[in-house]
């Protein structure tokens, strides 16, 4: 430890948000980070904990608590503090292939598992996770290195969101030839369509993959395996295929007055805003606009918050963001002691634009789509809610819900943005390899494991896991790749954590 006493003599200090109403304006990311100085102080508040939770991932009362990718943190904190820039990112990406998409989306485990943060304030762990990669880049640490020796062997990756990357960038590492099948027009997969530019320019994705095609991984677009391509062709071609092809069958609301027009999938919605952003800055209209419109969103999660966000900057008239469960408490509640995930109320950027723009908050709790009301010409022209009650239920002792009576109300609405989650994988590839699902709709494996039901194929993130965060998708590929490492070379020295 650098400084015994860093965590009494300096204070907590992160980036700068630009102000709500002038970042509404732009879709880049809107933080002015530390100098190098400062931000090396945060590091020397890192106080080396003999039980460092920060990295620990384990779960507790079924939250993660701590970085499931166990990322050495108390050593690169210290690292940073000292000045040692190069050996910071060297232990970074030791567990880490991609910390500069974490450092932006991760929703910073470690920091809510910071034994400073028990009776203050936590490290600003993930801040100094992005002066170090973001140094990386600059002084040249990042770039290429490919690997010196191959070993003859071909992997076959579909789908090239964080997990799908992560299994190729540490099977390439190993030597295996890899390459990675996207049906979308760009490389990223929710990385590039799934998080919107503000939280996550995707300049910054790009320049990881052409890192990654330097070091000799081949990416294919605007290819689709089910379809475009068999799945005999690629096990003939390739001696493993790896299924990274995420949860992306959405959740839908089954309702009266469904069919309306104007009712869209979050991902939809967030995936044309990107790409219309990204091919002609808009001016292509091929997206959903939500200019002078009245929305309403269904589901109070990431998604939801990344939804507002996207609406609130093309201009509309009024977003409400309707959460089926209550209000979670302000501060933690006696039940859920440190060092366990905090389940308290999130006012995300989203939110803090909505409340500039509107003046209020735009979530209602405890409420839920009764029916979508059309106009005359089938287009969307409000939403009936009804008011929820949770109580729990004596016989299973579970939280129930049932509605309100005479507690429903009508919204004025023109575009519904349906936020609720994922239901597993689309079908459609898992049945073209064969392999089986669980009850879950995810891909079967046994646990802890990642081979199939079918030799030669393997799974990994959402789709074998179920909707999940980006750091655990990163960890899953990982492990992945030294299973199918093992199961080509009959061992493997890749390093999962």
């Amino acid at each position: 430890m650098g400084k015994p006493t860093g965590f009494m003599e300096y204070k907590r200090e992160v980036s700068v948000s630009e102000a709500p109403k002038k970042r509404i304006r732009h879709f880049n990311e809107f933080h002015e980070h530390l100098p190098k100085e400062k931000q090396q102080l945060q590091g020397a508040r890192c106080m080396e904990c003999g039980v460092p939770f920060c990295q620990a991932g384990m779960m507790i009362c079924g939250m993660a608590s701590g970085c499931p990718l166990h990322n050495l943190v108390p050593e690169w904190n210290d690292l940073v503090y000292t000045g040692n820039w190069q050996q910071a990112y060297n232990r970074l990406k030791k567990t880490n292939n991609f910390p500069e998409f974490t450092s932006r989306v991760c929703p910073a485990l470690c920091e809510a598992a910071c034994t400073c943060g028990l009776n203050g304030d936590p490290v600003s762990t993930k801040e100094n996770e992005y002066a170090i990669i973001e140094n990386a880049y600059a002084e040249g640490y990042a770039a290429a290195k490919p690997p010196k020796v191959r070993t003859g062997k071909k992997v076959a990756v579909v789908g090239s969101g964080p997990s799908g990357l992560a299994a190729a960038d540490q099977l390439n590492k190993r030597g295996h030839s890899v390459t990675v099948f996207e049906r979308s027009d760009r490389v990223g997969g929710l990385l590039m369509y799934g998080i919107p530019n503000m939280k996550l320019e995707k300049r910054i994705v790009d320049r990881k993959i052409r890192i990654m095609e330097e070091e000799g991984v081949t990416f294919v677009t605007s290819t689709d395996v089910g379809k475009d391509v068999k799945a005999d062709k690629l096990l003939h071609d390739f001696d493993r295929v790896v299924l990274a092809c995420g949860a992306s069958n959405p959740r839908d609301i089954n309702a009266p007055g469904r069919d309306a027009k104007g009712i869209y999938f979050a991902v939809d919605f967030l995936k044309t805003n990107t790409k219309s952003l990204l091919d002609s800055n808009f001016a292509d209209k091929q997206y959903v606009d939500t200019k002078g419109k009245n929305v309403v969103i269904i589901g109070g999660g990431d998604t939801g918050n990344d939804c507002l966000g996207t609406a609130i900057r093309h201009g509309a008239k009024s977003v409400t963001l309707l959460e089926m469960m209550p209000k979670a408490p302000d501060k933690r509640a006696e039940n859920n002691p440190w060092p366990e995930w905090p389940k308290v109320c999130k006012t995300d950027y989203g939110h803090e634009e909505a409340i500039a723009v509107y003046g209020q908050d735009p979530r209602l709790y405890e409420a839920t789509v009764k029916e979508f009301i059309k106009d005359k010409k089938g287009n969307l022209a409000g939403v009936k809610i009804v008011r929820l009650n949770w109580e729990k239920d004596p016989a299973t002792g579970r939280m129930k819900m049932s509605e309100i009576a005479g507690s429903e109300q009508v919204l004025d609405a023109e575009i519904v943005l349906i936020a609720a989650g994922f239901l597993g994988s689309q079908k459609y590839v898992s049945e073209a390899f064969g392999v089986e699902l669980n009850e879950r709709t995810n891909v079967k494996t046994e646990a802890g494991k990642y081979q199939t039901s079918v030799d030669n194929v393997f799974v990994t993130g959402d789709m074998h896991r179920g909707q999940s965060l980006v750091v655990w998708a990163i960890r899953e590929g990982r492990e992945a790749a030294r299973a199918v490492d093992e199961s080509l070379m009959g061992y493997s020295n890749l390093v999962v954590q």
